[in-house]
């Protein structure tokens, strides 16, 4: 069993200490810098009254991409089901006429 590691996180000007597998700690601080880099861009862009707007804007950001992400997924899927169905028939087609 891996020993877990114990990392500090700074998210908007807030530390968060954390106790997490060492498996995770790349991707915890490519989020939390990624969460900083937009929560600073939101802050330069528009009118903003406290860090909770800001981190709230972030998380909607954050959420969206990921729901965008599965539903042009599901199309894509979509798609490629029909033309197998589509290449299906037309297998079926030819080895009947046969």
């Amino acid at each position: 069993m891996e020993e877990k590691l114990k990392i500090k996180l700074s998210i908007a000007d807030r530390v968060y200490p954390l106790t997490i597998d060492p498996k995770q700690e790349e991707g915890l601080r490519k989020a939390a810098k990624n969460i900083d880099f937009l929560a600073k861009k939101f802050e330069q862009n528009y009118a903003v009254r406290d860090k909770q707007d800001v981190l709230a804007m972030c998380a909607l950001q954050f959420a969206s991409k990921i729901e965008q992400s599965g539903i042009n997924e599901s199309e894509s899927t979509k798609e490629a089901k029909d033309r197998l169905r589509a290449l299906n028939d037309l297998v079926i087609s030819r080895l009947g006429s046969e």
